[in-house]
């Protein structure tokens, strides 16, 4: 089953996740930043073992058993009821706690670059449960809003995350993110999960049920106006964007510039706007170009992780 490869390199991109109306369930990738992900044989030795990581900043473990994305790896392995010798390497590409899918992104990375030295034995699909469990060891939670974009590529919806039921959605074709994200700002996941409710009034769940529901027509029928009034969070917003200083002025000042939408991307810092054309992205990330912030402009990947 091992192909002739004696090594693959893959780069698996950052994600968006929510979205604004689909809280836990939503989620697209882009173009960059992103992660490379190198897996080689090593007949010498036996499992996986991390050689080097770079662009982390000595944040994440050499342990294999710790480390997202080699547990994504071996979860692959054992899918396959395979052993065998492995090194890793991991280049962080892509910034910390960002709320751009990092951790998600070493796991996807992980799984598709076993599977590829493989002989690519799974289809993507069939990844989903190896990359999710490189995920959950890292943000101790079991939800494929980042996992999913990362490993499929476009725009995912996630059914039921429990049994990883996750459905493709279109991508219309110019459809642009601008993300805009604050190195300054750092926002612990435990502490953005505080900021949403345990509970919803039944008026907030309808509206939320149908501005997600509106979502995915807009993307079937490439519906820029109705995108414009779907991409509303009713639900994880209106506490967390307390975490984020000037998230009023930054929304006001995008949608001066052009945006369609604007929200927080997963936990956050990062922010997005949603853009129809090339050109009004790069309109809106002109908007921020002197402020101490970093903005990425990009289309929907539609291919998510690949080879290089």
């Amino acid at each position: 089953m091992i192909s002739e490869r004696n090594e693959v390199k893959v780069f698996a991109p950052a994600t968006l996740a929510n979205l604004g109306c689909g809280y836990d369930v939503l989620g697209l990738a882009i173009h960059g930043p992103g992660d490379i992900i190198i897996i080689r044989k090593s007949p010498e030795t036996t499992g996986i073992t991390i050689k080097e990581i770079t662009g982390d900043e000595g944040k994440l473990p050499l342990d294999a058993s710790k480390n997202t994305a080699s547990i994504a790896a071996q979860a692959v392995l054992t899918q396959l009821n395979l052993e065998g010798g492995f090194e890793m390497e991991i280049h962080k590409k892509m910034p910390f706690g960002s709320g751009l899918g990092s951790s998600a992104a070493s796991a996807v990375g992980g799984a598709f670059a076993m599977n590829e030295l493989l002989g690519s034995p799974l289809e993507r699909m069939e990844l989903l449960p190896a990359a999710m469990e490189g995920e959950a060891s890292a943000s101790k939670a079991w939800h494929a809003d980042n996992v999913a974009p990362g490993l499929l590529g476009g725009v995912c919806l996630v059914r039921d995350n429990a049994s990883l039921d996750v459905i493709p959605l279109p991508a219309p074709s110019n459809l642009w993110v601008t993300v805009l994200y604050d190195p300054k700002i750092e926002i612990l996941t435990s502490e953005a999960r505080e900021k949403v409710p345990t509970e919803v009034p039944t008026h907030t769940a309808t509206t939320q049920a149908g501005h997600l529901a509106a979502f995915v027509s807009a993307l079937y029928e490439e519906n820029y106006d109705l995108l414009r009034r779907t991409m509303v969070d009713h639900i994880a917003e209106p506490g967390r964007r307390e975490l984020i200083p000037k998230f009023a002025e930054y929304k006001e000042r995008a949608e001066a510039a052009g945006a369609i939408a604007f929200g927080i991307s997963g936990s956050g810092p990062s922010l997005f706007a949603i853009s129809h054309g090339e050109l009004s992205a790069h309109q809106i990330a002109d908007t921020f170009k002197f402020d101490p912030i970093e903005t990425y402009v990009s289309a929907i990947n539609r291919q998510g992780v690949a080879v290089l």
